[in-house]
């Protein structure tokens, strides 16, 4: 597979985005996103939708010069109005207002409205945790899982993001949706032709199948406790902002002249208010080495926690690039050309 470098990546994103009129800030906060989800390893929400993003620009869906609008009530909580631009750019707009509400009053909640897709939830939460505060980072998504007992899906596959800083490493991150893998990583499976694993989707009938084309509707992590957990976060991301919720919710891949108005929740907690920010980040260390020293049911791979395959993924891709299907590192190259963007492009 070829590889193409975080930073080649991130130009060519960016430039892409300028070119169709982006405000240069969205722009920014959109190519970091994508760029840095994919150097972490999470492919299904990472450079190869900016394709997917440049078609909500040009069809309206996404508003690429938004005005925000902030609302407070209360002095930790805000709820922000997007103005239907990148769900990036929304997110990294209340992760400023949460920061700084909760330097000042010792917590920060933002509930978003009016936004879009928002990519990997991690890209909120770790921002928040590289400034010594706990960061939290939920969204709705349109209806995939289905219900305990259903034969249909209604809620989507509600992520669920904790980020936590630590000494002598990057943040403790624990960022997951609430199935068992993502629709943006079946739509991978088909694009790459490779089978989904056993008991993660189903087709349109109920019946689990390992056929990507055939998968329809996605089965929740842990059973009941998935759906449990995915509810929990629709309430936070529909009852908080005013957005639809569960099945009335518009598909991302479907109707893209059509504005989502989604839904997003985020948090900042001021450590100090607890702990000397220090003490809590070198006990934090100590936890985390104490439960990777733990003995290892297999030896080659040992015990892990939360984060760390994304971990060791930065930083063999920070060197060696991000791998591509032929397919998608031809349209790279496709973006770098059409957008008259000259970026030197190194096929690994």
């Amino acid at each position: 597979m070829p590889n193409i470098s975080g930073k080649a990546a991130k130009q060519i994103i960016k430039g892409a985005l300028l070119k169709e009129n982006v405000e240069p800030q969205a722009a920014e906060y959109v190519a970091e996103g994508l760029t840095s989800t994919s150097l972490r390893g999470v492919d299904s929400h990472g450079i190869r939708l900016i394709h997917h993003y440049l078609a909500g620009v040009k069809s309206g869906r996404i508003n690429p010069r938004p005005v925000y609008r902030v609302e407070k009530k209360l002095p930790t909580t805000a709820l922000l109005d997007a103005d239907n631009t990148f769900g990036h750019a929304a997110g990294q707009e209340a992760v400023k207002i949460a920061m700084e509400m909760a330097a000042e009053y010792g917590s920060g909640q933002v509930a978003i409205k009016n936004s879009t897709h928002f990519g990997a939830a991690a890209y909120f939460a770790l921002e928040i945790a590289s400034h010594d505060m706990i960061g939290t980072s939920y969204t709705h998504s349109d209806s995939l899982i289905i219900p305990t007992n259903g034969k249909r899906s209604y809620l989507g596959n509600n992520p669920v993001c904790f980020a936590a800083p630590v000494k002598g490493e990057g943040p403790f991150c624990l960022d997951m949706a609430t199935s068992i893998i993502t629709f943006n990583a079946v739509r991978r499976l088909r694009e790459m032709g490779e089978a989904a694993p056993e008991n993660v989707g189903t087709d349109k009938d109920g019946i689990p199948t390992t056929d990507p084309n055939e998968i329809t509707m996605l089965l929740p992590v842990g059973s009941y406790k998935g759906y449990g957990l995915s509810l929990m976060v629709e309430i936070l991301c529909s009852m908080l902002t005013g957005m639809n919720y569960g099945s009335h919710i518009s598909k991302m891949f479907e109707n893209i002249d059509q504005k989502r108005h989604l839904g997003h929740f985020i948090s900042a907690t001021n450590i100090s208010g607890f702990q000397e920010i220090d003490t809590f980040k070198e006990r934090l260390a100590g936890l985390l080495n104490e439960l990777r020293s733990e003995p290892p049911l297999n030896a080659e791979q040992g015990v892990m926690v939360a984060g760390d395959p994304e971990k060791k993924k930065y930083l063999s891709r920070g060197q060696d690039g991000i791998p591509l299907t032929d397919n998608e590192f031809q349209q790279f190259r496709d973006l770098n050309q059409d957008y008259q963007l000259d970026v030197e492009i190194d096929c690994g």
